[in-house]
């Protein structure tokens, strides 16, 4: 899978994410990257080159 990462914490894109929405009517990587986000497990604002 190409393009831009949206999660610099787990390396999802955004077409990972659409395809996981189309495969499972939502999209459970974002519930993924929201508890770990929620569990201190995310770094995205040290790992996302523009530091957001």
């Amino acid at each position: 899978m190409g393009g831009r990462y949206i999660c610099y914490c787990f390396k999802h894109t955004k077409e990972a994410l659409q395809e996981d929405a189309r495969a499972h009517g939502r999209s459970t990587i974002m519930e993924q990257i929201i508890a770990a986000s929620k569990a201190g497990n995310c770094n995205c604002a040290q790992n996302n080159p523009k530091a957001r």
